[in-house]
């Protein structure tokens, strides 16, 4: 996939209910024509995750999602034996003694029939183009990233019993990170890279204005300024984009045309999920709103 033009790239994420700035419309463009993979860092809930997304959709392409966590390995990223079905066919082919004819079966077990592909080896192999997910990435090992290094340098997969899986077409590839902890210096030089931030007021009374119907001018932008707010106190989860979205239409579907301290305190939970921020937000609010938006 090759973007005509930066501004094409943004127009598109727009027009698929992304509003992207200039950096992230120059990221996406810089990737698809450069085929480098992009590694977005950012607070969580701030669309990292969405803009994979937005661009399979825009793009038509398949998106296939690999979803890091402690402990995952290769049989569950790169690819696995079919154990059961190799068995079967050990089993199938006994010779009259009883024994399998093991010089027989060397070659068969191992070979396409019995590979089971997980998402990085299936992101190489699929016939079109897809984009490749590969989320919160800063949840690996340290010693698992080096599962993707060779994918993301060379775009191919070593399987010792086949060799090298060269690729049918070139991934448009997304790593999402939280910044939970560093990722290796390796990993970082294969990619660009991309820091998407919580949304200044003007962008988020603008996110608020395309996802949510019906909501007046003055009060999305009162509650991009209350968040705005919220996000500079020092409290333990800070509201994501998609909090907001989800309070936006809370206030909608309860008939509220504008913000006071009454309903703030009441719909609180709907923004920050832990009691310790409540509690501390609830205290601002007493106090005449000190620190909020």
């Amino acid at each position: 996939m090759k973007f005509d033009s930066i501004s094409s790239v943004e127009d598109q994420l727009r027009a698929n209910g992304y509003l992207p700035n200039k950096e992230i419309a120059t990221v996406v463009y810089l990737a698809a024509r450069l085929e480098k993979p992009v590694l977005i860092e950012g607070p969580a809930g701030t669309g990292k995750t969405e803009l994979a997304k937005t661009v399979a959709a825009m793009t038509a392409m398949d998106l296939i999602r690999l979803q890091c966590y402690e402990g995952l390995d290769e049989s569950k990223a790169l690819y696995e034996w079919n154990y059961r079905k190799q068995l079967l066919r050990i089993q199938a082919t006994k010779d009259v003694a009883g024994e399998a004819n093991w010089d027989l079966l060397s070659e068969d077990i191992f070979s396409e029939e019995y590979l089971l592909e997980r998402p990085l080896l299936r992101a190489l192999r699929t016939p079109r183009q897809s984009v490749l997910l590969i989320d919160e990435v800063d949840r690996l090992e340290v010693e698992a990233e080096a599962l993707l290094l060779e994918v993301l340098s060379d775009f191919q997969v070593s399987i010792p019993e086949l060799g090298t899986v060269a690729p049918k077409q070139i991934p448009l590839v997304f790593l999402t990170s939280n910044g939970t902890r560093d990722l290796s210096e390796a990993l970082k030089r294969r990619c660009l890279f991309l820091y998407i931030d919580y949304p200044d007021i003007e962008r988020e009374k603008e996110i608020i204005d395309t996802k949510i119907t019906g909501v007046e001018e003055a009060l999305a932008r009162q509650i991009a300024e209350f968040v705005s707010g919220l996000r500079a106190l020092d409290i333990k989860k800070k509201p994501s984009i998609s909090e907001t979205l989800d309070w936006a239409a809370s206030l909608l579907e309860m008939g509220v045309g504008s913000l006071d301290k009454d309903i703030k305190r009441e719909t609180l939970s709907i923004l920050l999920k832990y009691r310790s921020d409540i509690h501390a937000v609830r205290k601002h609010l007493d106090s005449k709103g000190r620190g909020i938006g």
